[in-house]
């Protein structure tokens, strides 16, 4: 079940939403999800993202075939056309780049295990595997190779101490909770919980708020 039809039990005439206007909804949320999450977030599985970049490739071509028209009404109708273009442009670029930073961040963290490589796109999953491959021959060339073969692995995790940097899930964030349920979290003295109910923003660490996200009952914000 995805955020749309999460949004549809709490109200149903999102049935009659046009499909792109809820794909540009879907895009907003992503971004804000991903830009107030400290870990990458999953690939979204749906293929919104797909179905918005191609949209936006038909729209730059009508663009382009409605450049030379010089009728003053088809100018107004390119504006129009050309302002919403820029803000699925900016909603994408942002999002990519929000992305791209947490993988450059933290490539090791992400080639780890299958489970983290899995939210990756295969775009993504090819640019982190060969951005790693690079960073470690430069390292390698510049001041690893003098070290001992046992020590120049990156990723090494002997004595109970690991070299992978890795996300703080303690980071604080807001979420909006999407049904109603109890919300709990770790505090500094005391641990604490609230009956939720559709509508409340709350915050509370990641760790603590990553469940209620990934089951649907609550959205970051």
């Amino acid at each position: 079940m995805d955020i749309d039809d999460i949004l549809r039990e709490v109200d149903p005439s999102l049935d009659s939403i046009p499909q792109e206007t809820r794909d540009l909804q879907s895009l907003t949320r992503a971004w804000v999800a991903e830009r107030s999450a400290p870990e990458l977030l999953s690939w979204p599985s749906d293929g919104f993202l797909e179905r918005v970049n191609a949209r936006v490739k038909a729209q730059i071509d009508k663009v382009e075939e409605m450049t030379g028209d010089m009728d003053p009404k088809t100018n107004f109708a390119l504006i129009v056309i050309q302002t919403e273009l820029e803000r699925f442009k900016y909603l994408m670029r942002s999002y990519l780049r929000a992305r791209i930073a947490k993988i450059d961040k933290h490539t090791l963290h992400y080639l780890s295990t299958p489970e983290l490589r899995a939210r990756l796109s295969q775009t993504e999953l090819a640019y982190a595997t060969r951005h790693q491959a690079l960073l470690h021959n430069h390292y390698l060339s510049s001041f690893l190779a003098s070290f001992p073969p046992a020590l120049q692995n990156l990723n090494d995790t002997s004595g109970n101490i690991s070299m992978i940097d890795t996300p703080d899930l303690d980071t604080a964030v807001f979420i909006r909770i999407l049904r109603n349920t109890v919300v709990e979290g770790r505090g500094t003295d005391e641990d604490g919980g609230m009956n939720g109910k559709i509508g409340d923003i709350a915050i509370l660490r990641w760790s603590d708020a990553k469940a209620l996200v990934e089951a649907g009952s609550a959205e970051l914000v």
